[in-house]
């Protein structure tokens, strides 16, 4: 039996299921958004395009679920072979992962708001999503188009460094660190 919360050694699978479900979405988004932008065809560019918003906002539900979830779960602490600067600077790190996972699909759905072109949103073709109620103009649009890939670039750095810190747990360290984001808590831990 696998208990729902996390516990004092381990997470719980659905923390790891959000974990994971999370990090092929952003990385998958990621690939697209490189991939549309670069595509000859405009109709398969405006179908990218698309799947890419879709995306974008089932990541922005499941963050927003990720942190509440955090808030309301205490992760394990660290172990012991994990030095004080890391114990530090490793809380920072995390923040810095969710407030780009907010922050990126946020600017892409100001970047849709304030498009001249009032192309609607249909995440899966299931509904209409509505506009942020931001001013639309070409101006605001290259604004919100820059902010969304510096932001794509930044999220996917701190995303490479946070993937070398687990492997480096894993490897180096030999601890169990990305072990316990693998193998969730059992009902007697």
């Amino acid at each position: 039996m696998r208990p729902l919360t996390n516990t004092p050694t381990r997470y719980s699978w659905a923390t790891i299921l959000l974990h994971w479900l999370i990090a092929l979405i952003f990385i998958g988004q990621l690939v697209l958004g490189f991939v549309m932008v670069r595509i000859e065809s405009q109709r398969a560019a405006f179908e990218l395009i698309q799947l890419h918003k879709s995306f974008g906002f089932l990541l922005l539900g499941l963050i927003i679920l990720r942190i509440a979830w955090r808030l309301g779960n205490k992760a394990p602490p660290l172990p012991p072979s994990v030095g004080p600067l890391e114990r530090r600077t490793a809380p920072l790190a995390h923040l810095a992962l969710y407030a780009f996972q907010l922050a990126l699909p946020l600017s892409g759905w100001a970047l849709v708001s304030v498009s001249t072109l009032e192309i609607p949103s249909m995440p899966f073709n299931l509904f209409v999503m509505p506009n942020l109620p931001l001013i639309e103009s070409d101006a605001a649009e290259s604004f919100w188009a820059s902010a969304h890939w510096y932001l794509a670039y930044a999220g996917a750095a701190l995303v490479a460094l946070h993937v070398a810190a687990a492997l480096r747990h894993h490897f180096l360290l030999r601890d169990q660190v990305l072990t316990r984001m693998i193998t969730p808590s059992s009902a007697g831990e």
